[in-house]
């Protein structure tokens, strides 16, 4: 039985009170909502904190509302499960839905947090692993090593971002929340994400992901694609979201974002640019496809072959705008 380290508990009832903690503990505090992802990695000793600051009696931290603008705000504590149940979201934002609805087991998405899926560690083989198992070939540069095992000639980490959530909100065009000591400010989801399998938020380390803010859609419609070994529980070894607005006959805009192929989620601007101001016919959509396939960079560090995984965000997307233009 793997067990967790001993570690102190916070229990604050505000934001406000939530980074005064962060910044009086520094690295040695993390936050904790449903903890699906910190706790087995603490298990495992692949994330390390002396002090936990649980977020789920935060006043105002969950909960889907929406704007009379038609904006669709998340608060970061809010359920998975709930937010996929919720009418609202569904209405609003079918991606973030769809891809809500994909995540892990129901068991899991009851305690699961929309937060915590968009801030979800980075994933290899060499790394979600017992300690046992991570000492018996020495241990990895993501943790307690030097050596990035699927690439060992690499001066950096190749883990890979995992969230089924993000692409979907990046393609929504959401924005983060971000709560400080001293400042509160909004950014584009995509610009919470670093290329690099260690430090692969740009968040600091004192601000909390405070909600999530879905702009109004209009007439856009958007999907999201995934790909895994079985019908449930898996992480994404691909994950496609789309979304699409047409004048007419003609694409006026597009998103096209691929997840699981690298460490950070991939905008695949050629795509998009092929699509915008043409009519999304067979042609048209096969050469989007081709050019989503070219940004993708799995390497062998989660499940199925890299190549194949690689050719199925070409698949994947196709099926997407196939889905979106009919």
């Amino acid at each position: 039985m793997m067990r967790l380290p001993p570690f102190r508990w916070h229990a604050p009832k505000d934001l406000a009170e939530v980074v005064r903690i962060l910044a009086g503990e520094g690295p040695a505090a993390r936050v904790v909502a449903g903890g699906t992802d910190l706790f087995p990695n603490m298990k495992r000793r692949h994330q390390k904190a002396s002090t936990l600051v649980g977020l789920a009696g935060v006043e105002g931290f969950s909960g889907v509302t929406s704007t009379p603008e038609g904006d669709v705000v998340i608060g970061a504590g809010t359920t998975l499960r709930a937010l996929e149940r919720d009418a609202a979201a569904a209405r609003l934002a079918p991606a973030l839905v769809e891809a809500v609805a994909t995540i892990s087991t129901p068991v899991l998405r009851n305690m699961g947090t929309i937060g915590g899926n968009v801030c979800l560690d980075t994933r290899c083989n060499y790394y979600n692993q017992t300690w046992e198992w991570r000492r018996a070939i020495d241990f990895c540069m993501k943790c307690d090593g030097t050596t990035c095992w699927v690439a060992p000639s690499s001066p950096r980490c190749w883990a890979v971002n995992s969230s089924d959530g993000v692409p979907a909100l990046i393609a929504l065009g959401a924005r983060a929340r971000l709560v400080g000591p001293d400042d509160e400010r909004e950014v584009p989801v995509g610009d919470l994400f670093r290329d690099d399998g260690i430090e692969y938020l740009a968040k600091r380390p004192d601000e909390v992901l405070a909600s999530l803010i879905v702009p109004a859609q209009g007439d856009a419609v958007s999907t999201y694609r995934k790909v895994r070994r079985r019908g449930a529980f898996d992480f994404p070894v691909a994950g496609v979201a789309v979304r699409l607005r047409r004048d007419g006959d003609r694409v006026a805009e597009v998103a096209i974002v691929v997840n699981g192929v690298g460490s950070s989620p991939i905008r695949c601007t050629a795509a998009e640019e092929l699509l915008v101001g043409e009519v999304p016919d067979a042609d048209r959509i096969a050469a989007a496809a081709a050019a989503a396939w070219k940004p993708a960079r799995p390497l062998d560090n989660t499940d199925h072959e890299h190549s194949w995984r690689k050719r199925m965000v070409r698949v994947e997307t196709k099926r997407a705008l196939e889905a979106l233009t009919a």
